[in-house]
């Protein structure tokens, strides 16, 4: 068969991707809505008895309404900065954040019985955070606390002096530390990586599943009358032969504002075919406040029959970061938008969700109509439903032209595992010419799927093998992928530059690995892009082309969109760095010899403050000694200040002479002496 790459071995399964590529005839596709009869005007709704619903560890024990006592303010009104799961860059928000009038020092109550199990002061996260046990085995959560109250804060206080350091985590027993409903356990604070004075709280079960207060009947000091608002709704194709009003790619569409206790409604019949999938921008909001809140609940119906829903009430915590799977990712970071995906991708395990066997995706089969509906509900029940209406139609090629196309060229991008390159074509002839994937000798010839505004569009399915470079006329592209790296295994990668070594659980799905490297400047390495999650972190291997001399104070460094340098760290053996990272992204190997500076601020009897830098590395430690002796110092990095604590009843009297120690993460070392008044 001419089509196909001569010698490349391929499957059943990768013959019939090339031969849907090639439009030759569609791939046939189990989904939830099967294809119905010709006389059949409806498509056959999904069968309701194949969903599947997921064992929800969240709710290990009953809570009745009113057993937690809202801890800010109770008995009076309030309002909230954040509300339970909404979207964060990296995780699921895991609690609700109560607004404390824009200050500090709110008192913060327990809101049951029970005991402080743990307590955590860390520059970083939630700041000073307070766990308080319940006898019903949940565990209630107060973040960014400005300071801690009653025989727990000094207890702290004087494990602080034994082990020399303000960043400090402690458990206690079940009898250490007991409290009561409504007794004021802390003082509400900005400490950690909060945006503004408020209090997080929080439910967690034993396990660390974070659980939202607000499901057990609300609270009296949270009002919430007002329903989720529709911002927009897309429909992605999922499949090389789907199709969204005629082309592949993801369509969205902007709602008309609905009167009053309205449906959202969508005018015109949406034509699509294939494989597709439901996504959604949306906010809630609550009474007599202007912040945006997320959903809690969605469901989605097709011709009256379940096909997804999701219920975020519950998150595991060490699960959060598969927000990244639940969002389209690609999307947030392209245009700074967040749609939320309808089904489950690939990849996605945090149960969260109920779907049939297809996953809350649709396969759209030609002549038949699917009336979709989408209910978003929040933590008070308010319901806002949206509906529109598909048509499915098969594709067919056809030519649309623009005369601002004078010159051939040609770009790439890969969705999922689908190549889509778009060849900018003047030509005039009613069929336009074939684009050629070239690997080695060996050639394979890809029919257009249609051509919009004089812009070829052909698809391929990268499964059946991945192409050297694609030629189109004259216009030749290398194609810059390296490898298929796949997920849920181990997989390594290397090349003269750099190494890659992926975890079963580094990657969500199938990645078509690019990386490069340029030489100027030191080295600047590139893996892949920002458009790609990762689920955890990837080790990464940097090989230097010049040795490098100060190994210990050099490390991996990424540089962000605006050029800035975020310390990653490193192990050096030989001329090569390891570290692991996060995010995808461009990286260097950098050498720190500055050391950190610091001044001061305020210098008197009651306290003792400077404003700390660091050039590149950033601080890793810092001590203050007074004559002599160790004395407690808070670190709060958001305006970059180190300080003393007023509570502080152990260390001594700020008299005679100081000198503040400090340490960067190169290992640099800085003494500042300071004469106290």
């Amino acid at each position: 068969m001419p089509y196909f790459f001569s010698g490349w071995r391929l499957g059943a399964a990768a013959a019939t991707l090339l031969l849907t590529t090639l439009g030759l005839r569609p791939a046939p596709f189990a989904g939830d809505v099967p294809a119905p009869g010709a006389d059949t005007p409806t498509a056959a709704a999904p069968d309701s008895s194949s969903v599947v619903v997921p064992k929800r560890p969240f709710m290990p024990v009953e809570v009745p309404k009113g057993y937690f006592l809202f801890p800010i303010k109770p008995g009076n009104p309030n309002f909230l900065a954040a509300s339970m799961g909404e979207i964060r860059p990296n995780h699921f928000h895991g609690g609700l954040d109560i607004k404390t009038d824009g200050r500090v020092d709110l008192p913060v109550y327990s809101s049951a019985d029970g005991y402080v199990s743990r307590l955590k002061q860390s520059s970083f996260g939630y700041g000073n955070v307070l766990y308080i046990t319940h006898p019903n085995g949940l565990t209630t959560v107060y973040g960014h606390l400005n300071r801690f109250l009653g025989p727990v804060a000094d207890t702290l206080l004087r494990r602080q002096y034994q082990k020399q350091t303000y960043e400090l985590e402690l458990f206690f027993d079940k009898d250490q530390f007991p409290v009561k409903r409504g007794q004021v356990v802390a003082l509400s604070g900005n400490t950690g990586g909060s945006g503004g004075p408020h209090v997080h709280w929080e439910v967690r079960t034993a396990k660390d599943e974070q659980l939202n207060p607000l499901q057990w009947g609300g609270f009296p000091e949270i009002q919430d009358h007002v329903p989720p608002t529709l911002q927009s709704f897309a429909i992605e194709p999922l499949s090389i032969d789907a199709r969204v009003q005629g082309l592949f790619e993801k369509r969205v569409f902007l709602p008309k504002t609905p009167t009053p206790n309205a449906a959202y409604t969508h005018p015109d019949t949406i034509q699509a075919y294939g494989t597709v999938g439901l996504l959604l921008q949306a906010v809630d909001r609550f009474d007599n406040v202007w912040n945006k809140y997320g959903l809690q609940h969605v469901a989605v119906t097709v011709n009256g029959q379940p096909l997804y829903e999701h219920h975020i009430d519950g998150v595991p915590f060490t699960e959060s970061r598969q927000i990244s799977n639940h969002i389209d990712y690609d999307w947030q970071k392209m245009t700074g938008r967040t749609l939320e995906k309808l089904f489950v991708d690939d990849g996605t395990t945090i149960p969260l969700y109920t779907t049939g066997p297809s996953k809350g995706t649709l396969r759209v089969e030609d002549g038949q109509l699917y009336t979709v509906e989408i209910k978003m509900r929040d933590s008070y029940g308010n319901t806002t439903p949206v509906s529109f209406v598909l048509r499915g139609q098969q594709p067919a090629y056809f030519k649309t032209r623009s005369a601002a196309v004078k010159q051939p060229s040609l770009r790439y991008d890969i969705t999922r595992n689908i190549l889509k390159v778009l060849v900018a074509d003047p030509d005039t002839a009613t069929q336009v010419g074939n684009l050629t994937l070239t690997r080695g000798a060996r050639r394979l010839q890809l029919r257009p799927s249609y051509v919009q505004q004089s812009q070829n569009v052909y698809l391929y399915d990268l499964r059946a093998g991945l192409p050297d470079s694609l030629l189109f006329g004259k216009v030749h592209r290398a194609f810059n992928r390296q490898a298929m790296v796949p997920s849920g295994r181990d997989w390594t990668f290397a090349d003269a530059h750099l190494n890659l070594a992926f975890a079963p659980r580094t990657l969500f799905d199938t990645l078509y690995l690019q990386t490069s490297y340029q030489p100027l400047a030191g080295g600047t390495y590139t893996v892949q892009n920002l458009r790609t999650p990762l689920l955890q972190t990837l080790r990464l291997t940097l090989k230097p082309e010049q040795e490098v001399t100060d190994k210990a104070r050099s490390a991996v460094y990424m540089i962000n969109s605006k050029g800035g340098k975020i310390y990653q760290g490193g192990k050096w053996t030989g001329n090569q760095i390891t570290t692991p990272i996060k995010t995808f992204g461009m990286f260097r190997v950098l050498t720190d010899t500055i050391a950190p500076s610091a001044r001061v601020i305020r210098n008197t009897p009651a306290g003792l403050t400077f404003v700390v830098g660091d050039n590149l590395s950033g601080l890793s430690s810092y001590r203050l000694l007074v004559n002599g002796q160790w004395r407690l110092l808070r670190y709060e990095y958001k305006n970059a200040t180190l300080f003393t604590v007023k509570e502080d009843t152990l260390g001594p009297p700020l008299h005679g002479a100081a000198e503040l120690h400090l340490v960067d993460q190169a290992g640099n070392k800085k003494v500042i002496p300071v004469k106290l008044k």
